[in-house]
């Protein structure tokens, strides 16, 4: 199967090794074009004022400046395994780590449609990327009250290492690597005013944000030309099988952001039919529809990476969830190399005890907890049938083939 391509740039300090790209992608392929082009200079024949933008973003700072903050948006869909990836960037003690800050709009703002979220997205990333959490009244206050914002108005605060740790909490320590209990930290950690988390925020050289909201990468790319940030793109992306697979477990927790994804494209004669009034099995339905519209924006995603000038894919890397999983190690120095930050043996023992665990389940699929990582890779094959196997091919054909996911009748791993 392909490798994934991890990108660094030049003179980064903590970059793990040479610039390396390792594929098993043809030579001029669309797939070699997508992911093995990533490790290569190239320009693109593009009107991107790139020029301009290289110099903008590329420059050196002056010896009298401090090294230029890290804004990194770990940029995934629903069911992706993105939780577990974010919380590699959550355990480590140089990391600002904020889950899914976008959920608070979507449920505020349902039933709009996805695209027409995509601009206020934008915003509230960069107002969040500036330590500035004011924002977040903005979906809070119809259903909440016109309250005073504090920690607890942190979607998922309970799990947040920062705000579970001192100085704002001492029910655990940002130093010491293990995963926060919910439980234990909503118990002994009180609200605090949203200023004093805007105060960590400021102390803090790197700020991951994952979310899976963002439908369209080229939304992000005025983040990447906005001179306050330094801002990076992780793209995680996983076998659509094993995605679908995973949604449909999980699909009365799905169905209301399955609704407003296929509503970006309700005016479309292809998803018209979904609509009308009684059709059956109306939550399979939009979760299995939706998934459709996922590898329709991954293969648009893979595309501008290809044809983008090189001061995009310099803040751009992408890695499969089976990389990580089968090669822990190795994916977590690479993304910490992405992000300048270190890898420690804690960490790198968290990563490797999260994927040996015994077993694999669905039944709490939004529980970050220690799996095994072949079975995690393999459940799809008995949990589909094998329709609904070939649907997901058909539907994701075309991004299937970029990322190296084999059919099902000639794929052996």
């Amino acid at each position: 199967s392909k490798e994934t391509c991890f990108r660094f740039r030049p003179g980064q300090e903590s970059n793990p090794g040479p610039l390396t790209c390792e594929t098993s992608a043809k030579p001029g392929t669309l797939e070699e074009q997508v992911v093995g082009r990533d490790c290569q200079a190239s320009s693109a024949p593009l009107g991107w004022e790139e020029k301009e933008v290289e110099v903008q973003l590329d420059r050196e700072d002056d010896g009298n400046r401090l090294p230029r903050k890290q804004h990194i948006y770990l940029h995934a869909t629903w069911r992706t395994g993105s939780s577990f990836v974010g919380e590699l960037f959550n355990q480590h003690p140089k990391v600002f780590y904020l889950y899914e800050p976008m959920w608070l709009m979507w449920q505020e703002l349902f039933p709009g449609n996805a695209k027409s979220l995509q601009g206020a997205v934008r915003d509230m990333l960069r107002s969040l990327y500036l330590c500035d959490f004011s924002v977040l009244k903005l979906y809070t206050s119809s259903s909440m009250g016109d309250v005073k914002l504090t920690t607890h108005s942190v979607f998922g605060w309970k799990n947040n290492k920062v705000i579970c740790s001192a100085p704002l909490c001492h029910a655990y320590t940002k130093d010491h690597v293990e995963l926060v209990n919910g439980e234990k930290c909503g118990k002994q950690c009180p609200p605090r005013d949203i200023k004093e988390l805007e105060r960590e925020c400021r102390k803090y050289d790197v700020i991951v944000i994952k979310d899976v909201r963002v439908l369209d990468l080229k939304v992000l790319l005025p983040l990447m030309q906005d001179p306050s940030l330094n801002f990076k793109v992780i793209q995680l992306m996983r076998d659509p099988r094993a995605v679908h697979n995973s949604r449909m477990k999980s699909k009365q927790s799905l169905v209301k952001e399955s609704i407003q994804v296929l509503k970006s494209k309700k005016r479309s004669e292809k998803y018209k039919s979904l609509w009308a009034p009684g059709k059956s099995h109306r939550v399979d339905t939009y979760v299995s529809s939706a998934l459709e519209v996922i590898c329709e924006s991954w293969s648009k995603d893979l595309t501008l990476v290809r044809d983008s000038p090189s001061w995009v894919r310099s803040r751009y890397v992408m890695v499969r969830y089976e990389d990580l999983v089968l090669k822990p190690r190795d994916t977590l120095r690479a993304l910490y190399g992405f992000a300048n930050i270190t890898v420690s043996p804690a960490t790198e023992m968290y990563v490797l005890n999260m994927t040996k665990g015994e077993g694999y389940s669905s039944e709490k699929p939004f529980l970050i907890s220690s799996r095994d990582a072949k079975e995690a890779i393999r459940a799809w094959r008995n949990g589909l049938s094998l329709w609904q196997i070939q649907q997901v091919e058909q539907s994701c054909q075309e991004a299937m083939k970029v990322l190296g996911y084999q059919p099902n009748n000639i794929d052996n791993t």
